[in-house]
């Protein structure tokens, strides 16, 4: 039996004649429409583990006696978590999402089947304080409904439909979670690769998409008033212009990201095949590692556990207004607990990388300022860049979170930004061995025939 020759292959598809069929209108408003529901199902999702969340480490405790949370109390919910979300990915169709520690990855449109997996071990994740965020669970959820609404309209639709709609999904899952559509946009692009003529294919209902779920956030809230649960800004004042010395400091900050990204990883990657022998044990005792790095963090830096636990979506604006009242030594011990619980979550729970990976970089940076005179702003936008892009490997993405988040802090801090981030970038890359080539591997492997 022969290989098949390029001829073979089917022709890939033209993009000129996708924007003039018909039938691409008809993805365009499919996509628009999915927006609202899927968008909704984001909202109340989050809504639902914010108030899981507060019950489980604020209300219960005080119900069964105790004057707030004892510092032990993390250690037994995260060992549940890791029973329930190891049984689920053993259990329920799929593996609940993709590893994180793989990386933030796009595997293409999710099937509907295995939506109850990737939505419980989600909830279960972030519930019980794993250190992981909501984004790459909610564009798989908005990616599965896509293709669900898909296949429920179209019963033999084009495979290219369910891409589309599919892409429109999850722009409408995280339209304001990382506090604008555009930053979802950039991120959903870079991590697919596209690119070419394709990308606007692709793109413009994805947009359309976050458009429609921007504004079911806002109107949710607005009926609701439970809040947008996007990336809060920080109040800040206003920083001055970059300095030289900023700008060597952006290149060690890059360098300093991209070891400690790579340290993060490596422990991810050892943890999870170990973890995978025996995978609820093993993941159990993975959440009491987690609850000991909580209760050491407690005990010693003296700040709620709230900092070290969870993704640090919503604590990392009040770390950097009150950053005045971190010692060199809790910041510490902060960037070090959070650095390991990152780690080993990576290695076995479902959630995604982004947060916790900005927390980080805002915390080092932060350590920075108290210790070595860095202005704080400063050194928590570049770390906060520079320690994203080392965990994504997305420079655009890193960067334009980063200045948004900042508001025009950002705007005036981008060029040192932008220099912590290509160092970061060329670092990681040069930190991560080289995969090998599978001609050359094929190569080194035929017989000779000398």
């Amino acid at each position: 039996m022969t290989a098949p020759t390029p001829a073979d292959a089917p022709a890939p598809p033209n993009p000129a004649a996708l924007l003039r069929d018909r039938r691409y209108v008809g993805f365009l408003a499919i996509g628009a429409i999915i927006g609202v529901p899927v968008a909704t199902v984001a909202y109340f999702f989050l809504k639902i583990v914010a108030e899981a969340q507060q019950y489980l480490f604020e209300t219960l405790p005080n119900d069964l006696g105790f004057h707030g949370a004892p510092s032990w109390w993390p250690i037994p919910l995260l060992a549940l978590s890791g029973v329930l979300v190891a049984l689920t990915i053993r259990h329920l169709p799929g593996t609940g999402g993709h590893s994180p520690a793989d990386g933030f990855q796009s595997g293409g449109p999710v099937p509907p089947i295995e939506l109850p997996g990737i939505i419980v071990a989600a909830f279960v994740t972030l519930s019980l304080g794993v250190v992981l965020g909501p984004e790459a669970p909610l564009i798989a959820i908005g990616s599965g409904l896509g293709v669900l609404a898909i296949h429920l309209l179209k019963k033999d639709a084009p495979p290219m439909a369910a891409v589309i709609v599919g892409v429109a999904g999850s722009f409408a899952a995280i339209s304001t979670l990382l506090g604008s559509p555009i930053v979802g946009a950039f991120l959903l692009m870079e991590v697919a690769g596209l690119g070419g003529a394709m990308l606007g294919v692709v793109l413009v209902p994805g947009l359309l998409a976050a458009g429609v779920g921007s504004l079911i956030f806002v109107g949710l809230d607005s009926w609701t008033g439970f809040g947008t649960f996007s990336l809060g800004a920080p109040k800040l004042p206003p920083v001055a212009t970059p300095t030289g010395s900023e700008f060597l400091w952006a290149i060690g900050i890059g360098i300093a990201s991209a070891v400690l990204a790579r340290a993060i990883k490596l422990l991810a990657l050892w943890v999870r095949p170990i973890v995978a022998r025996h995978s609820v044990p093993f993941t159990a005792i993975g959440g009491v590692a987690i609850g000991l790095l909580a209760f050491a963090f407690v005990e010693t830096a003296g700040h709620p556990v709230s900092f070290m636990l969870f993704s640090g979506q919503s604590a990392l604006a009040p770390l950097m207004e009150n950053a005045t009242e971190w010692s060199v030594g809790a910041l510490l011990m902060l960037l070090l607990c959070k650095s390991l619980a990152y780690g080993i979550s990576l290695s076995s729970w479902r959630g995604g990388p982004v947060f916790p990976g900005l927390f980080i970089g805002a915390a080092g940076g932060i350590v920075l300022s108290h210790s070595l005179g860095l202005p704080m702003v400063a050194g928590a936008a570049m770390g906060m860049g520079a320690m994203t892009t080392a965990m994504l490997g997305l420079p655009l993405t890193a960067v334009l979170i980063t200045t948004l988040f900042l508001g025009e802090n950002g705007v005036t801090l981008m060029p040192v930004v932008i220099v912590a981030v290509a160092v970061s970038y060329v670092a990681s890359a040069r930190l991560t061995p080289a995969e090998p080539v599978a001609g050359a591997a094929a190569a080194d492997s035929a017989p000779s025939t000398a």
